[in-house]
């Protein structure tokens, strides 16, 4: 008898049964594998309204019989990994739930970056792209403000928007968004304190999407690779877990390159000298003043996020110029708080409830009708600072 109280006997009778579940396991597992898999992502009807070089504008088609609020909806993701996070798998999918919410949404896709975005800077996203989208959605809805939700990086980003061009903002939503980068909370925030990107990107160029994922599973090898994997073979039986789980694959190895002078930047400028907290951080010489945000803002984030922890996202209120502030932390990681099911019963409702108590109409209205165009061919931009739409800007009806 062992010193648990186990005779030899019982032990050897508990792992033929172990081993017995994991033959029929097995066999099983033929049938899901070698069985026809719904492994696609990112379904969600949609159209391309607006192309600008490598990026593009999504317009999801509603689900919903009619809008519930009357301001579109933009979301931001980041730069390093894709946009189709969230709309990963059916049942799921932050941009299914929102649709069905009577949400009119619309996400930016950045794209795939080439080597002749090695030079752009985070102003070429935020002073040129994305602005221009912002004021095409405005254009097309009719509408003087939009509302702004930003994810991870894409959040950094809105934030820096929202303090530079806050007459074009109604309410701003930041997911899983960094804003105080002094932590010790979390590998990335340490790890990254004594990197030289500067270094890699002369080396590279755009920093390639393959070396940050591996950057990325380093944080939590034990978690992310040994821990996934024996998952995997636990549930190797399951039809829908092996899609689901396919489905993350695919979303994981999709990674665009990062241009290079962006990602230098936001390193150096946020990561290692935290400047965007303090108000010091410039984008092309105009002050990004956190004070100017004074529009509504939701601040989600994770409690157990490895990537982002709470110490890098409770902060930004205290910062902001409105009263309308608000700080939620869920039970969740930093992917989790798209994936789960248990996390999109609580994100989506409180993002649409939060929207609706804020919808109330403008008190003026653009004159610009919503129909299709495109820019004339006087218009002219400099190929680092995407200022104005470029002559081959495609617009609604042309994509």
């Amino acid at each position: 008898m062992n010193p648990n109280g186990t005779t030899s006997g019982g032990m050897l009778k508990s792992l033929v049964e172990a081993l017995e579940k994991s033959r029929e396991r097995i066999l099983k597992s033929k049938e899901v594998l070698l069985g026809p898999l719904d492994t696609d992502i990112a379904t969600t009807p949609h159209e391309v309204v607006y192309r600008e070089d490598r990026v593009k504008l999504k317009h999801y088609k509603p689900a919903a019989p009619r809008k519930t609020l009357r301001t579109p909806l933009l979301i931001v993701y980041a730069l390093i990994n894709r946009e189709t996070m969230l709309d990963l798998q059916p049942g799921r999918s932050v941009v299914q739930n929102l649709l069905q919410e009577g949400i009119d949404l619309y996400m930016i896709d950045w794209g795939y970056p080439t080597r002749k975005d090695r030079y752009l800077t985070i102003s070429d996203h935020v002073n040129g792209y994305l602005d221009n989208v912002v004021d095409f959605i405005r254009r097309r809805c009719r509408v003087p403000r939009i509302n702004l939700m930003g994810v991870c990086m894409g959040g950094t980003f809105s934030l820096m928007y929202s303090a530079l061009h806050p007459e074009k903002v109604k309410n701003l939503i930041t997911t899983v968004t960094p804003s105080n980068f002094e932590t010790s909370q979390g590998l990335l925030h340490v790890w990254t304190r004594e990197l030289n990107l500067g270094r890699i990107v002369e080396a590279y160029g755009n920093v390639p999407g393959d070396l940050l994922n591996v950057g990325f599973l380093l944080l939590n090898p034990a978690r992310l690779v040994i821990d996934k994997y024996v998952s995997y073979f636990e549930n190797i039986d399951k039809k829908e877990f092996i899609e689901n789980f396919i489905r993350m694959e695919k979303w994981i190895f999709d990674s665009p390159d990062v241009p290079g002078e962006t990602i230098r930047q936001f390193v150096e400028d946020c990561y290692q000298k935290n400047l965007l907290i303090q108000n010091r951080m410039e984008l092309d010489g105009q002050r990004v003043d956190l004070g100017r945000i004074t529009m509504p803002v939701l601040n989600i984030y994770g409690k157990y996020d490895h990537l982002v922890p709470p110490e890098a996202c409770e902060p930004l209120i205290e910062k902001l110029g409105g009263r309308d502030t608000e700080n939620f932390c869920m039970n969740t990681g930093h992917i989790g708080i798209y994936v789960s099911s248990k996390c999109q019963s609580e994100l989506i409702p409180k993002i649409v409830r939060w929207l609706r108590e804020r919808d109330e109409p403008d008190k003026t209205r653009t004159k610009s009708p919503c129909i299709s165009f495109r820019v004339p061919p006087a218009v002219k931009m400099n190929a680092r600072r995407p200022r104005d739409p470029k002559p081959g800007a495609v617009f609604a009806g042309e994509a």
